[in-house]
């Protein structure tokens, strides 16, 4: 049984039905009791860090979770999810004192910049359709034992620059609320193909576009984690959030909206973040999501 984990933030009953859809059997629970003896978790969410962390402390969640995980226990963290992951988040938090959260992998979520290095604003919440890439300074590492973080993206060609970019301006994500449709991807890619990248403060809001980054035939980018079997560097998925994670040993996948930031993250070998939404995120993320159910059943 996977256990869907109710912290009283958005996206429950889709993320179920979504596992539910990709053949596993889920169930949405706050007992922690429940969560203690699942075959695997998963911490979908949006809101603010810092109250979702006092919740789940209230409900005894987040000891069970990383009691869980720590024991090897399969793991997606979706959004806010992956974000409760990281040692501590600044969002909702008093200034100076950011809250705790799971503590599995290092380093504070910070608000993303609303300007790039050159000075070009880009609209904060992000929110639409953005493409996952190879992580820029990750290539060859391999995934480090449980508490030291994780990371397994294999980067067959170096000649990508190393960065990690951090946000000072405070933002709350755009909630989605259930049922809530997002815009449709194949529309958009070939009404839109060639254009600017999508969700640049300077285009009209109505007027998403996007880069062709997908990788062309006998392209060497490869993703090695088992979380993206059969999902190519430059594949879109669908994002809504105004905060991102630290870069680290533990990035699997990078996305680029006024910085480059992670966008996926491992624990081990088989705890993993996502910082976009697969239950929105059409073919590619009930890709994602059929991935983590054969994690689970291998046990």
């Amino acid at each position: 049984m996977i256990a869907v984990v109710d912290y009283q933030k958005g996206n429950l009953k889709s993320v179920e039905r979504s596992l539910i859809a990709a053949g596993g059997e889920a169930l949405i629970t706050a007992d922690a009791s429940e969560i203690a003896k699942a075959d695997a978790i998963v911490l979908p969410g949006v809101g603010a860090f810092a109250n979702a962390a006092a919740t789940m402390c209230e409900l005894g969640q987040m000891e069970a979770i990383r009691d869980r995980v720590r024991a090897g226990v399969p793991f997606l963290g979706i959004c806010l999810g992956e974000h409760l992951m990281f040692e501590h988040g600044v969002e909702g938090a008093p200034e100076g004192n950011p809250a705790c959260g799971l503590g599995l992998l290092p380093g504070t979520v910070v608000a993303m910049p609303r300007c790039d290095a050159q000075g070009k604003a880009f609209k904060v919440p992000h929110v639409g359709w953005n493409t996952i890439e190879m992580p820029s300074c990750n290539g060859g590492v391999t995934v480090p034992p449980c508490g030291e973080g994780g990371g397994n993206a294999v980067l067959k060609q170096s000649s990508l620059r190393c960065g990690t970019a951090r946000g000072t301006s405070p933002d709350s994500a755009a909630l989605l609320d259930e049922g809530q449709a997002e815009p449709e991807l194949s529309s958009l890619r070939s009404e839109n193909a060639g254009g600017a990248f999508p969700n640049s403060a300077s285009q009209p809001e109505s007027e998403l576009a996007f880069p062709d980054s997908t990788p062309q035939p006998g392209s060497e980018l490869a993703f090695a984690c088992p979380l993206f079997d059969g999902i190519a560097p430059g594949e879109y998925f669908y994002f809504t959030h105004s905060y991102i994670a630290p870069t680290g040993s533990h990035t699997i996948a990078e996305t680029t909206h006024s910085v480059r930031f992670t966008s996926a993250v491992q624990y081990g070998d088989r705890a993993f973040g996502v910082q976009f939404h697969p239950e929105k995120s059409s073919d590619a993320g009930a890709r994602v999501l059929a991935n983590f159910v054969a994690i689970a059943a291998r046990g």
